[in-house]
């Protein structure tokens, strides 16, 4: 993701590669939380029960799912989801799997906020408080991932990946709430995998439990302009890569294990934990609840935002290639055994892609089935259908000026869409 400074106008960075932007600051730290009910304490919140969990505003009543292109793709507009609630520094949203129907926010500089997943909801609450860990001074450093256990409900751990300063890190760790429905215990943190970041910009950030139980974690090449290291071809180092561990051997053994069936699992050289490779900067990749399949954009270097959908072992072609073709186009490139991605955008649809979701929602029949995307630089969502070889449907659904940071999903598989500068947001059909 590429956060530019307030003072930059949109259409005068579009071409601006990720390692020249720089992030908003604001210049207090309560100024992160805008909604006149939220406030963050100077320090972490003491253990307290939660809010008791409320009804979403709108309840689904049909079991049934509808059928997959029963209804075209058609054009949409964004409604603010939670009127009362805003957020400076959005970067993720993630739902724990234990019937709460709470919503959990990720704020850039170290904070995590929850709320009920009502429209009326005025108040949110802090969950965890990590800032004196975090840095955030790099454009794209800071508190980037969350992802609940999948047990959640019963053992209350969540997991987490932030930046670390002196030395410079990324940093995989995983905490436990005091209940499964309560604050989280900021002392609890143990910390699981710890990456050097040779610079301070695509530093991935995405991890997610995927339907085999194991843990995602997405990372970016290491950062630079054109990946001057050569990380995103080297299996030797975690860089550039979406890697695949178990972490539920960390009570019994102390640390994670790899899953036998790891693609270079016994492979001279390489690391066992990759899953796949030659990666830019994975911003938001996404399970399909349905299917299974792995979403993941990869945010471009000067030409091409891509989306792909990841396979075991498979090379995603950087830093050999960006989008679908050579990254060096006069020196001509090798593309043999390099995936392509299944769809692309030049500098006329954006400039830093952002990952959503397969929508398995029943509020939107018209979106079932279709991934849904968009950039971060020129508020545009896309959604498209693909039948496993083909694209068979795609359409620029939306058109706005929110700066995209994230999506978010509920338990529901409703899709929410993040606005760095404060707002969530939903999609929503019709007359506005």
């Amino acid at each position: 993701m590429r956060l530019w400074i307030a003072l930059v106008a949109l259409l005068v960075v579009g071409c601006v590669d990720s390692s020249t932007a720089a992030v908003r600051h604001e210049t207090t730290i309560p100024s992160i939380v805008t909604s006149p009910t939220v406030t963050i304490p100077a320090t972490t919140a003491a253990a307290m029960p939660m809010p008791p969990p409320t009804v979403a505003a709108q309840t689904l009543q049909d079991d049934q799912p509808p059928s997959i292109g029963a209804e075209p793709l058609q054009k949409m507009h964004v409604q603010r989801a939670f009127p009362n609630l805003s957020f400076k520094r959005m970067v993720d949203m993630a739902y724990p799997d234990d019937g709460s129907n709470r919503l959990f926010v990720l704020l850039q500089p170290g904070v995590i906020v929850a709320f009920a997943n009502d429209r009326n909801v005025e108040a949110a609450e802090v969950f965890l408080d990590i800032r004196e860990r975090v840095s955030d001074r790099g454009n794209e450093e800071g508190l980037l991932g969350l992802a609940f256990d999948p047990d959640f409900r019963a053992n209350s751990y969540f997991y987490v990946y932030y930046s670390a300063a002196n030395p410079r890190l990324s940093v995989l760790s995983r905490f436990t709430a005091h209940t499964a429905g309560s604050v989280a215990n900021a002392d609890s943190e143990r910390v699981i995998l710890e990456i050097e970041q040779p610079y301070s910009n695509h530093n991935g950030g995405q991890i997610a439990f995927g339907p085999d139980g194991y843990l995602y974690v997405g990372l970016g090449d290491g950062g630079s302009r054109g990946d001057p290291k050569g990380n995103g071809q080297n299996l030797s180092t975690l860089l550039g890569s979406i890697l695949r561990i178990a972490v539920g051997t960390l009570d019994e053994s102390g640390s994670y294990s790899i899953p036998a069936d790891n693609p270079f699992v016994g492979s001279e050289g390489a690391r066992g934990e990759i899953w796949a490779y030659g990666i830019r900067n994975p911003w938001r990749f996404s399970f399909d609840r349905e299917s299974g399949e792995l979403w993941m954009p990869d945010v471009g270097q000067n030409r091409f935002e891509e989306v792909n959908i990841v396979r075991r072992g498979l090379n995603y072609g950087w830093n050999v290639m960006e989008g679908s073709e050579c990254f060096e186009p006069s020196r001509g490139c090798d593309t043999q055994g390099l995936e392509m991605p299944i769809t692309e955008y030049g500098r006329e649809g954006g400039c830093s892609v952002t990952g959503g979701y397969v929508y398995r929602g029943k509020r939107l029949p018209s979106l079932y089935g279709a991934y849904v995307y968009g950039d971060f630089c020129s508020g545009k969502i896309w959604a498209l259908r693909h039948d496993g070889t083909k694209i068979t449907e795609h359409l620029e659904i939306v058109d706005s000026k929110l700066e995209i940071s994230s999506f978010g999903e509920d338990q529901n598989g409703e899709i929410f869409v993040l606005s760095f500068d404060g707002g969530i947001y939903r999609l929503v059909v019709g007359g506005r």
